[in-house]
């Protein structure tokens, strides 16, 4: 199989049965634990990671994972990859502790530096968002009830996003776990050039997910993450049409550097 075959129906497939998987520890009490950089783990994330990786691997054993949730694999190794699946098995996992329904699965391909096909599956809301890169991105709503065959049927079960093309308001999506002092600026000096701006706010990938849908025109990430937080949303976005920026040069945000921490980034619509 080449990396131009591979099938978005499989992928649907794999992100369903990972979100099957956190959902059995949501309706459950749950224990956390905490990493050395005091983010939170749950048995969520460990499940998910593992049926993810059974599911990535059915499809294609070649293709190397980068998942929050395994190894550590040295650079050295890495660099060498033409492409690889960058994986969040549940990103968000404050919001999955909070319970609010905003964690996500996020699974991403990268060819090059650069994502070309982009997963983004919110088990407690069971909307899905995906896109290739130059073809289109797509949210299909109630997910686990739908039977698809093929990748026509599921583009066709789907909505085309962006789904709002024009607003008279200005919006800007930020975190509600992370709001920086820097996007408080940034939302001033959009204030000072559009008028009245509307601060939407959002947990895990499901950002890039509102500025891809056209709910949002920006969203400003002046605050640290890491490069499997990114991957499925910068693909989704960029499918739409949007961008994804780094805020030190405006050039496109690319993927697979020695340190996996990203830096500050700008999403914007178009």
């Amino acid at each position: 199989m080449t990396v131009k075959q591979l099938n978005l129906v499989d992928l649907f497939q794999v992100s369903l049965e990972a979100g099957k998987e956190i959902l059995d520890v949501y309706a459950q009490d749950f224990d956390v634990e905490f990493k050395e950089d005091e983010s939170p783990l749950t048995q969520a994330d460990k499940r998910a990671h593992e049926s993810i990786m059974k599911g990535l691997n059915a499809i294609d054993s070649s293709i190397p994972v980068l998942s929050e949730e395994g190894r550590e694999i040295p650079y050295s190794e890495r660099r060498e990859w033409g492409c690889f699946w960058l994986v969040d098995p549940l990103d968000g996992t404050k919001e999955f502790v909070k319970k609010n329904g905003e964690f996500t699965v996020n699974i991403a391909l990268i060819e090059g530096k650069y994502p070309s096909i982009g997963i983004i599956y919110a088990p407690a809301l069971d909307v899905f968002y995906f896109g290739r890169v130059g073809e289109g991105a797509y949210k299909l709503e109630n997910a686990s009830k739908v039977e698809v065959c093929s990748e026509e049927q599921l583009m066709e079960k789907s909505v085309l996003l962006p789904e709002i093309s024009d607003s008279d308001m200005t919006r800007a999506v930020a975190s509600r776990s992370h709001m920086s002092e820097e996007t408080e600026v940034f939302i001033k000096e959009l204030e000072a050039k559009s008028g009245k701006v509307e601060v939407v706010s959002s947990g895990s990938s499901l950002k890039f997910c509102l500025v891809a849908e056209g709910k949002a025109d920006y969203y400003p990430r002046y605050a640290p993450t890491m490069e499997w937080d990114t991957g499925a949303g910068q693909a989704i976005v960029e499918a739409a049409g949007g961008k994804v920026t780094r805020y030190e040069d405006d050039e496109r945000f690319y993927y697979n550097r020695e340190n996996l921490l990203n830096g500050w980034f700008l999403v914007q619509r178009s």
